[in-house]
């Protein structure tokens, strides 16, 4: 995503008191607007929580908030979509000079699209990606990526009027014990290389790439909730079948290696394209689908995530 300046706002005021009317102050940029010396040193992130409705997972110095589409229900090939497995919008929050750096993935219907955007881009925040993540949905859904920059309550405010026009659920969902996944975790865990968790009844793993990723001078960490892992999700379907889908995030020259191998291995690649505007090193998300018994496409990704440069915790 592309971030704007961002300057003091005693420094902002000097070059206001030189530039030619009031008009000018009216159409300050985001960043500033959202800006204080206040922020840079002390969020509230109960505010940000309060505006959200919800609570945020908090990995490290990252805050994610997760907006799930529980409202929907959306079948792909006969697959009822979990939300966690496919339809989990979300926002994360990293801390940095001068308030936070935003990023998020809202999952939207065609008809939310405008209308949503629309209040985005008049609050401030920058799109860097609309596309589909699934082929064959019924509904048809979309995800809309949106990053920005500066006090994390004014962010905060924006996503919320934001998705308002949609009817992604405002209020989240009180806690409840997910469903047993009824799956071979251990055996999932060894093929794959990495500890998978259990996401409202979606076995989810989130493998780092090997070197960092940095988006406007900040390295992009943790990982995981900052979008920027290896992520494979597995629903139980019955009888130690999956469906899996997930997200690849490669660099240029892994894209068709990864391509071929989930090719070889039954596995059905879905979209390829961006998702943010200026990371480095420059990434490609690779989307996936497969719906069969679950250790042989645990070994197909595995095959594919050997032609990355991702590492295993």
């Amino acid at each position: 995503m592309r971030f704007r300046l961002t300057l003091p706002v005693s420094i902002f005021a000097a070059l206001l008191a030189t530039a030619a009317g009031a008009d000018y102050a009216d159409r300050t940029i985001f960043s500033e607007r959202f800006i204080s010396s206040a922020h840079a040193q002390s969020i509230d992130w109960q505010k940000v929580d309060d505006t959200l409705g919800r609570k945020p997972a908090v990995a490290g110095d990252v805050r994610r908030y997760g907006f799930p589409r529980s409202d929907l229900t959306v079948t792909v090939d006969g697959v009822t979509i979990k939300p966690a497995l496919a339809l989990g919008g979300w926002i994360a929050f990293k801390p940095m000079h001068g308030g936070a750096m935003a990023m998020g993935d809202l999952v939207l219907l065609d008809t939310e699209i405008r209308p949503v955007m629309e209040k985005l881009t008049e609050g401030g925040l920058e799109i860097t990606a609309v596309h589909n993540h699934l082929l064959r949905a019924n509904p048809a859904t979309f995800y809309l990526h949106v990053g920005g920059q500066g006090d994390p309550l004014k962010i905060a405010t924006v996503l919320h009027d934001a998705l308002a026009v949609s009817k992604t659920p405002l209020t989240a969902s009180p806690a409840s014990q997910p469903p047993a996944i009824d799956l071979d975790t251990a055996q999932l865990d060894q093929i794959i290389g990495v500890k998978g968790k259990d996401n409202a009844g979606v076995y989810a793993f989130a493998v780092p790439r090997r070197d960092p990723v940095n988006e406007g001078g900040m390295e992009l960490g943790p990982a995981g909730p900052m979008g920027v892992a290896q992520g494979i999700n597995f629903q139980p379907t019955g009888g130690g079948k999956a469906a899996i889908t997930g997200d690849f995030a490669l660099t240029g020259d892994e894209v068709n290696p990864v391509i071929k191998a989930l090719l070889s291995n039954g596995i059905e690649v879905t979209a390829v394209h961006s998702h943010m505007l200026d990371e480095q090193p420059r990434l490609f998300f690779l989307h996936f689908w497969a719906n069969d018994d679950a250790a042989k496409l645990a070994k197909g990704i595995r095959a594919a995530l050997d032609k990355t440069a991702s590492g295993k915790s």
